[in-house]
């Protein structure tokens, strides 16, 4: 017996926009969609500044805008001016990383958000800060943590309200939009006139280009918790997302075991958050990062690392220097293993103390933008096509099990 089901147009679109609910409750795939045929959105790059703690992510995060700040569009809390009204910002000028003057001139916009609730003092500007939602010390007092448990705590509870955030971000990259055009009108046509008719009138905001995001020195605070999850995944389905990991060069080239260490960390973020990784050699200042390259380009370099400290000692135990036992044993197995990870990874060295290399630092990010859109994208409407496959093969074993039971109640 053949049972037919008549379905009305509006069923039939009912189920369409059911389809299409997933995409919108994506941003950045809705963003996607709605420009297909026109131009695309222009969406800013959201950096997420990760690392050990005292590699100088805070510090990098300063540099970072004030370089922004440079390209002169600083107005409007989006650039590198100092935020001296937040108190715990208060410090001697001569505390502030210098500015490294360069060539390019093109304008570029940045906003910064603040994510470490026990940091007393920010170098940097931040629109969007921790420490006005949170109160770190009170958490600490009220509900009896230590100051690692307190750190968690305060991302938990700003995690809840991180809606209203991924709000602010949006309407600042996009809803001024028609402001920003009306207002370019009207400046081209003052200055074919030479009249200026707008001196009192408010200015629109530059079109954002970066997001930077700072997170707290206890890394693991951030990419092991589920609010750091929450944080990570809500800026990756709605702007172009990528992770700068700090790396503390001088560390590394006191000792095999720290790079090798920080290159493990690396290795479990990225298959954690499936971002593109920019690996930020810092403090080149101190130490050149040239060696570090080597050894993530070439496996016997760093066998040779290995072998050095091992007659070296410096100290340690055969055993620990990497000569002879387990230890020496693993971290030769690692290294071989990490070499093909290594070709995923964006290098750059920079100094956040004196500005070296982040011109270098913005054409790394650039390109891992682009990956962005050809790995994680791609990725993500993957993932949303399996649900969406999965919704409708719920539904016909729905409805044949309703077919089934209609059957055998003899109304069909």
């Amino acid at each position: 017996m053949t049972t037919r089901f008549n379905l009305t147009e509006e069923e039939i679109r009912s189920a369409i926009d059911e389809d299409a609910s997933y995409d919108q409750k994506i941003p950045i795939l809705q963003r996607r969609a709605e420009a297909e045929g026109e131009d695309a959105p222009k969406d800013p790059i959201c950096v997420i500044v990760v690392g050990m703690a005292g590699s100088g992510k805070t510090t990098l995060m300063a540099q970072l805008q004030k370089s922004l700040g440079l390209k002169g569009r600083g107005e409007g809390g989006d650039g590198g001016v100092e935020d001296a009204s937040h108190p715990n910002n208060q410090k001697d000028a001569h505390d502030t990383p210098p500015i490294v003057q360069t060539d390019k001139t093109e304008p570029r916009a940045g906003y910064a958000i603040n994510l470490d609730p026990a940091a007393k003092y920010i170098p940097f500007q931040s629109s969007i800060d921790i420490r006005d939602t949170v109160d770190y010390l009170e958490v600490m007092r009220q509900h009896k943590l230590g100051p690692n448990g307190a750190i968690l705590t305060c991302l938990n509870l700003f995690a809840t309200k991180f809606d209203q955030v991924m709000g602010i971000l949006e309407k600042r990259a996009f809803g001024n939009e028609e402001e920003r055009k009306d207002f370019n009108s009207v400046h081209d046509d003052e200055s074919k006139s030479g009249v200026s008719k707008t001196t009192d009138a408010k200015i629109a905001n530059p079109s954002l280009d970066y997001i930077l995001v700072d997170t707290p020195g206890q890394i693991e605070a951030f990419t092991w918790s589920a609010s750091g999850s929450i944080v990570t995944s809500a800026l990756a389905t709605t702007f172009p997302t990528i992770l700068a990991f700090v790396v503390d060069t001088p560390r590394c080239a006191a000792s095999v075991h720290t790079f090798m260490s920080n290159m493990l960390y690396a290795c479990s973020m990225l298959y954690r958050a499936k971002l593109p990784m920019v690996v930020v050699l810092n403090k080149t200042d101190v130490v050149g990062c040239e060696f570090v390259k080597e050894w993530m380009e070439d496996y016997e370099s760093f066998q040779e690392a290995l072998d050095d400290a091992s007659s070296s000692g410096d100290g340690y135990s055969d055993e620990v220097a990497g000569g002879s036992g387990f230890y020496s044993s693993l971290t030769r197995s690692l290294s071989l293993v990490l070499d093909e990870f290594y070709n995923h990874l964006h290098k750059v060295g920079v100094s956040a103390a004196t500005g070296d290399g982040i011109d270098e630092f913005w054409d790394v990010v650039q390109t891992a933008a682009a990956e962005y859109e050809e790995g994680y994208l791609e990725d993500l409407r993957n993932r949303v096509e399996e649900q969406k496959a999965k919704e409708r093969a719920k539904k016909r074993v729905g409805a044949r099990k309703l077919v089934r039971d209609l059957e055998e109640d003899g109304k069909l």
